[in-house]
């Protein structure tokens, strides 16, 4: 009888775990890369290279200063790896602009049940036009 209840305990236990959040789609014109995945944007394509700095402040924890989120990147029409921050622009040579809007996973100190801080990194662009 022993032996029947400990693999029911588990099988219970994995049906109370809580299900991952969903994640939103993306914007309207926001296309999602992550690392080493290429984001075509009209004529404009960005390939997410390294994560060079990542200070944003945790979600959970009240900061003096947010942080900030460097990416380094593979613009197309752009020699070399080009540097892109969360919230700004980045000029393109022939006019325009790329925007990395958003980072996920967003940082915890404390991740809330249901959430993977450890999940591979995804970056979404929007590309303006001038």
């Amino acid at each position: 009888m022993k032996a029947l209840l400990v693999p029911f305990l588990a099988m219970l236990a994995a049906c109370a775990a809580p299900a991952p959040a969903p994640q939103a789609p993306p914007a309207p014109g926001v296309i999602l890369a992550g690392l080493g995945e290429t984001a075509r944007l009209g004529d404009v394509t960005v390939r997410p290279i390294a994560i060079l700095e990542d200070s944003r402040c945790p979600q959970d924890v009240e900061c003096v200063w947010a942080g900030r989120l460097r990416l380094g990147a593979a613009i197309s029409g752009v020699a070399g790896t080009s540097e892109l921050t969360l919230g700004q622009r980045f000029a393109l040579p022939g006019g325009g602009a790329i925007l990395l809007i958003s980072a996920t996973p967003e940082p915890w100190q404390t991740p809330p049940p249901g959430t993977n801080p450890n999940a591979a990194p995804r970056f979404g662009f929007r590309r303006e036009r001038e």
